[in-house]
């Protein structure tokens, strides 16, 4: 894989990354993890990705989250 940031994920949508955090931590753990209103107030993977999709900083974090658990397949 490229050392490019882009690439980090190939192949791996926002919704797998987010349904595989939720499962392996759930919402309140998630939550702890990642400080944002999506994931302690009403959390829904709907509503989780739309905040992420419009904002790079919370998406790069959960992203970066996904990367450091380590998910394989």
């Amino acid at each position: 894989m490229e050392n490019n940031p882009k690439d980090r994920l190939h192949g791996i949508t926002l919704e797998t990354v987010l349904t595989k955090l939720e499962a392996h931590y759930g919402w309140e753990r998630l939550g702890e993890k990642i400080k944002i209103k999506c994931f302690t107030d009403n959390p829904s993977i709907k509503s989780s990705l739309k905040f992420l999709r419009k904002t790079p900083w919370a998406r790069a974090k959960v992203e970066d989250l996904y990367l450091i658990t380590r998910f394989r397949g």
